[in-house]
């Protein structure tokens, strides 16, 4: 037993090496957009709007415009923890989104409130990332850990079964990246839908759409890393399985 389970361990630590190398640049790309993120929303937090508008009263003013009720605008706790609850039809704004009056509070409340958009015009790939949700929840926790369990079952001993374990886990992960590879048309679309009023009602001056444009290009390109590094680490594991299987 004492050999069975050691055997286990060397074939799952020789499997998680070159996965850990992956995770690590996926994280080190991640954390680079990230702080670049953090640095251009300081920056364009010093850019004050001439029409003095809160981010709160930049949300109401959006989701008037499009003729939406019954959305409401409230404080959530944090920092860029902006987002939309469609369960709710919450548009939740950061303390310091919902209360200052700068470029990027202007360009995250209406990038949230075009969320709202979305699900008042029941945008397509809104829709379908909202159905993703809870088999999303379930898979993403456990897909990995069944991929290995299927990998080192079929290396121990051999068993069949171990290969179908893991195309299993496989699917599981694919739902996952399926979610993070619908998230960019949904995240982009409401950037667009937030910089075309923000455009269309004259609410910023040329300096200060720059600065909201800017912001938002960058939050896109986070949600751009996420996507890259889910198919990146499916098609890893997708070797790992289907390439072990031809050996």
């Amino acid at each position: 037993m004492a050999r069975f389970l050691h055997f286990i361990t060397k074939s799952k630590n020789k499997k998680m090496i070159g996965y850990y190398i992956l995770l690590g640049v996926i994280a080190l790309v991640s954390w680079a957009v990230s702080a670049k993120l953090q640095s251009k929303f300081e920056f364009y937090s010093k850019v004050h709007l001439r029409n003095g508008m809160s981010g709160a009263e930049i949300a109401e003013k959006m989701l008037q415009d499009h003729g939406i009720s019954g959305v409401r605008v409230i404080s959530t706790p944090g920092r860029l923890t902006d987002h939309y609850n469609p369960s709710d039809k919450t548009v939740n704004l950061s303390e310091a989104v919902y209360n200052q009056r700068n470029a990027a509070s202007a360009a995250v409340a209406a990038h949230e409130v075009g969320h709202a958009v979305q699900h008042a015009q029941a945008y397509q790939w809104l829709t379908m990332r909202s159905k993703l949700v809870p088999m999303v929840n379930v898979a993403a926790p456990i897909s990995q850990w069944v991929i290995i369990i299927g990998l080192v079952l079929g290396a121990a001993a051999g068993v069949g079964a171990g290969f179908y374990i893991a195309v299993a886990g496989l699917v599981l992960m694919s739902i996952a990246t399926l979610f993070s590879v619908i998230t960019l048309p949904v995240e982009y679309d409401a950037s667009h839908r937030a910089l075309a009023w923000l455009k269309n009602k004259n609410m910023l001056s040329q300096q200060e759409y720059a600065g909201a444009e800017d912001s938002l290009k960058w939050a896109a390109r986070t949600y751009l890393v996420a996507a890259l590094g889910a198919i990146a680490s499916l098609l890893y594991w997708a070797l790992q399985v289907f390439g072990g299987r031809r050996n």
